[in-house]
């Protein structure tokens, strides 16, 4: 996928005190969670460096990097691609994602501090903006910086590589959860999914890891429902005439 200049939510370039290699590193990743880049594109290291204003070898390291986290897909003598998302690495996901999200909401309640906390309600916050605005972009976001502070706040080094890894794949099945417009019973669904933020975040705030982990547990219940039809769309009614 080639662009001939940063896109709009993107950075400015142009400081060249800023580091472009962190701007090129945060587009990408804003790019791939929000399926602008498809799963299985390839990316286009050449059009990147042009973009960004750098040489080819910091963009490759950065491609290096990037792999390690999951988001894209290094081969011997191949372009770099987005991860895919085909039928084992969706089903890895769905087995995967309810014990992490479990065990690290339970640790948040446990370790989290009043600061984070306050950094998790004011995330929240942004995310029940961006349902009000229908502004489905900020809706995936917030949802994954949801998620991501609650692993920060869980502070156990162990966990945090599978959580990031499992948020990318989350963050792109959101598109379809959280599109817009929506049929009534999928936007009924969102506005249930945001309460149950509120209610892990105030049983994170009472200390109660045993309570966070049953709401969070529902709450992946919830997106589960709405996220497979990433792999099994409703069909079309075609009238036959015999």
């Amino acid at each position: 996928m080639a662009r001939t200049k940063a896109g709009a939510d993107d950075a400015p370039i142009s400081d060249a005190s800023v580091d472009r290699k962190a701007l090129l590193a945060d587009a990408l990743r804003r790019r791939i969670v929000s399926m602008d880049m498809a799963p299985g594109a390839v990316v286009d290291e050449l059009a990147l460096s042009e973009e960004f204003g750098l040489s080819r070898p910091p963009v490759r390291e950065l491609m290096r990097q990037m792999a390690a986290e999951g988001y894209i897909e290094l081969e011997a003598n191949r372009a770099a691609r987005v991860s895919s998302m085909n039928h084992q690495s969706l089903r890895n996901f769905f087995l995967a994602a309810p014990m992490i999200y479990i065990a690290t909401t339970q640790l948040a309640a446990t370790n989290a501090t009043a600061r984070e906390i306050e950094e998790l309600k004011a995330i929240q916050g942004r995310f029940r903006e961006a349902i009000e605005r229908n502004d489905v972009e900020n809706r995936v976001l917030n949802n994954d910086q949801f998620h991501l502070q609650i692993g920060k706040m869980a502070h156990n080094p162990y966990l945090m590589p599978s959580l990031r890894r499992i948020l990318i794949d989350h963050a792109r099945l959101g598109k379809i959860f959280y599109r817009h417009p929506a049929p009534v019973d999928m936007e009924l669904d969102l506005g249930k999914a945001a309460d149950q933020h509120d209610e892990i975040i105030e049983a994170i705030a009472r200390h109660d890891p045993e309570t966070a982990g049953d709401i969070v547990r529902a709450h992946m219940d919830l997106s589960r429902r709405r996220m497979t039809e990433y792999v099994a769309p409703v069909g079309v009614e075609v009238p036959l005439v015999l």
